[in-house]
């Protein structure tokens, strides 16, 4: 009997998570806890994206949308942008060295009309400052997902292929070819790019930062609770897709890398996630 309530109580509990929260810098959508089958269960890609293993996460919210212009200005008008501590090796990014912030072909967040835009070029350093600032101002603790979040967040436990189910087409996602000039599209554009959970624009549009260093082979001895990816690398993980790239490459388990400082992608972004 006394099991009986305490899985009862457990299971009120979980029903009472709220579904969404929002500390004034984005709506954030739950992901409860659980296991989930991680890679690519198709055969269809790349051996970096296999073997399929069970990995199981805590719950965590993660952001609805990816960081906006509009939310990245909240932090580059702040006197914090400039502090140290807030950086990974204490060394911020100068504002000038952001490409694309004043191309207006890009909606870059320095041009009108732009704050519904994610912003871009943002280097992994820059978004990690950006969450440590963020958890500063709202006491709450915001990060980079990592891998295995962001795959659970975009896919599910069903193992789709894509954040909606297994098929992909031009009303569905940002990808190369869908517009004259490729570039991004506001957040939330595409009302058919929304994954199990919620969160939007987790296939094309760009491909987002993750926490982890980035191993080819992590997933033969990925721990099965809350892996994190290796302890050290070179690269940094990126997930999503883009658009510049192929409508298979945005595929939910599809997985990507780049130099953490390089500040030249044009095709990157990030999405926030936190701790309940």
């Amino acid at each position: 009997m006394r099991v009986l309530l305490l899985s009862a109580l457990l299971t009120a509990l979980l029903a009472a998570q709220p579904k969404t929260v929002d500390d004034g810098f984005g709506v954030l959508v739950h992901v409860p806890a659980g296991a989930f089958k991680m890679g690519d269960n198709f055969g269809d890609g790349e051996a970096r994206e296999r073997p399929v293993h069970t990995v199981d996460v805590d719950a965590f919210y993660i952001g609805k949308h990816e960081v906006t212009n509009g939310q990245w200005r909240k932090f580059r008008d702040d006197p914090g942008y400039n502090d140290p501590k807030y950086w990974p090796g204490g060394r911020p990014v100068p504002k000038d060295q952001v490409p694309y912030w004043t191309m207006a072909n890009n909606h870059g967040g320095g041009t009108p009309d732009s704050d519904t835009y994610p912003v871009i070029g943002v280097n992994w350093d820059s978004a990690v400052a950006f969450c440590n600032w963020l958890s500063a101002k709202t006491g709450k603790t915001y990060r980079l997902p990592t891998e295995a979040e962001w795959e659970k967040a975009a896919r599910g436990t069903d193992q789709r292929r894509y954040p909606w189910g297994n098929t992909i087409d031009a009303s569905q996602a940002n990808f190369v070819g869908t517009q004259p000039y490729d570039t991004v599209r506001p957040v939330g554009f595409f009302e058919k790019n929304v994954s199990p959970y919620g969160a939007m624009d987790m296939a094309g549009n760009l491909m987002e930062w993750c926490s982890d260093w980035y191993s080819r082979d992590y997933y033969a001895s990925s721990p099965r609770k809350n892996p994190k990816g290796p302890e050290t690398g070179v690269y940094r993980v990126l997930r999503g897709g883009h658009f510049f790239v192929e409508a298979f490459d945005s595929r939910t388990y599809a997985r990507s890398a780049a130099w953490p400082s390089f500040l030249g992608h044009r095709m990157v972004g990030f999405r926030l996630a936190r701790n309940p």
